[in-house]
């Protein structure tokens, strides 16, 4: 794969090849000492010819460019991919001696170290794929609560000069609101979960009608209808929980 910076002249970082990778520490060791995965054929031909197709269509967007690139690699000669075909296959060869001795050297915890990272990566990107795929599907967002609200109405007007300063200083402010100052954006947050229930309801008997069963709700994600007295007292009980919750999260995002 390929990371990009969209826009005239933007540059192209070819993942794998050592060029633009990023370091990750791991019990001592760096996952960038670990051999590179060899590039594919197509993209061997990419990072050849991306230098001439942009000097020759200054004006292109990276994307459009890679478009022009991928139309060129489909309609190049079987001689002329056996090029970069046979080239792929050499460096696999020596990519497996490297990888074999790269492991050789790890100690236990390193490799069970490297593992873990590899998990969470792996996790990252499954996370990725279904935001991406519900985004598509145009899944409701989620519900805002009564904070949130009122971060996204004073977020602006706030004093803090970087974002977490500012979060800092809407939090400190939140506090020293009364409970009568907080209900109409605590009344906004119950409005939201409304919108986002009847959403959702739309949203799943699509999906039902789609056969995605797969992303509708349980029953016990479902939640029950409650009166305004059991809202309130849930209200009460949660309002500390969530304040704690943000003070954590602005100390760890201070550190």
């Amino acid at each position: 794969k390929i990371g990009r910076r969209g826009g005239n002249g933007g540059a192209v970082v070819y993942r794998g090849s050592g060029i633009g990778s990023a370091k990750c520490l791991c019990s001592g060791i760096s996952s960038d000492e670990r051999p590179k995965r060899p590039l594919t054929a197509y993209f061997r031909f990419l990072k050849e010819n991306f230098p001439g197709f942009r000097q020759k269509n200054p004006e292109m967007s990276s994307v459009d460019l890679m478009r022009k690139i991928a139309g060129a690699w489909k309609v190049l000669p079987v001689s002329q991919k056996h090029v970069y075909v046979e080239a792929t296959k050499t460096d696999w060869k020596r990519y497996e001696k490297q990888l074999a001795t790269y492991k050789a050297q790890l100690t236990p915890a390193q490799a069970e170290a490297l593992r873990e990272e590899k998990r969470r990566q792996q996790a990252r990107k499954r996370l990725s794929k279904t935001r991406k795929e519900l985004a598509l599907l145009g899944k409701p967002k989620r519900p805002r609560n009564a904070f949130n609200v009122f971060v996204a109405e004073h977020f602006k007007e706030s004093e803090g000069i970087t974002p977490v300063g500012k979060l800092k200083q809407l939090f400190d402010a939140w506090q020293k609101l009364s409970d009568s100052q907080k209900q109409p954006y605590k009344q906004l947050a119950e409005d939201d979960k409304v919108r986002y229930e009847n959403e959702m309801t739309l949203w799943e008997t699509k999906m039902l009608e789609l056969g995605r069963d797969d992303l509708i709700r349980s029953k016990k994600q479902k939640p029950k209808k409650k009166t305004v007295e059991t809202v309130k007292q849930a209200e009460t009980a949660k309002a500390s929980s969530r304040e704690d919750k943000a003070q954590l999260q602005l100390e760890k995002s201070e550190e």
